[in-house]
């Protein structure tokens, strides 16, 4: 893994061979960097990112010129990998790193973001419901986009607020985007 553009441009990220985690490829990367930087001014944007894993989408987001990152992490190998690679990288200033759940995050943050990504574990269970339980935690500013990462089985087009879903390789990358015209829903009853 490396950051592909901005200030740290080229700089590598290694995790341990033991990570637990499958960082967003380059190659997507890259493809939703591109969209990124067409849709929001990523030098006022405040970027939480969900299930951080090595930190990969936000150190590439801090090189790219956000304001700051909130890096939401429950295994404890990860956070002091985005902790100690932040450092090493000189951003540490810039990179918040919280250990816990994103489930429990969502039910007591208060804070607001211009753009959310999670990139949850593939098998993770519900997977199908999170863009709406991000959605409802209400921590996306208006004009907020919230962007999850995931596997090519699921689609989100009947969630409000769905824009698209871009395709990379073997991953996919769903877009929201939050206004006030957007309703408010329900979760789907089972």
């Amino acid at each position: 893994m490396r950051i592909i553009s901005g200030f740290l441009k080229g700089r590598a990220i290694t995790p341990p061979k033991n990570f637990q985690a499958h960082p967003t490829t380059d190659f997507a990367k890259e493809g939703l960097f591109n969209i990124l930087e067409n849709t929001l001014d990523l030098e006022t944007t405040v970027v939480l990112d969900l299930f951080s894993g090595s930190g990969n989408i936000a150190f590439e987001c801090i090189s790219r010129g956000c304001t700051s990152v909130h890096c939401v992490e429950m295994n404890p190998i990860h956070t002091r990998f985005i902790d100690a690679t932040a450092k090493a990288l000189g951003i540490s200033s810039y990179i918040r790193v919280v250990r816990n759940n994103v489930f429990d995050f969502l039910k007591i943050c208060t804070q607001k973001f211009h753009f959310v990504f999670a990139d949850p574990p593939y098998d993770l269970p519900g997977l199908e419901e999170l863009p709406i339980k991000i959605l409802q935690a209400d921590i996306l500013e208006e004009n907020g986009l919230l962007v999850v990462e995931h596997p090519g089985q699921y689609t989100f087009d009947h969630i409000p607020g769905f824009e698209k879903t871009k395709k990379y390789g073997q991953v996919h990358f769903s877009f929201f985007a939050v206004s006030k015209t957007l309703p408010t829903f329900a979760l789907p009853n089972k």
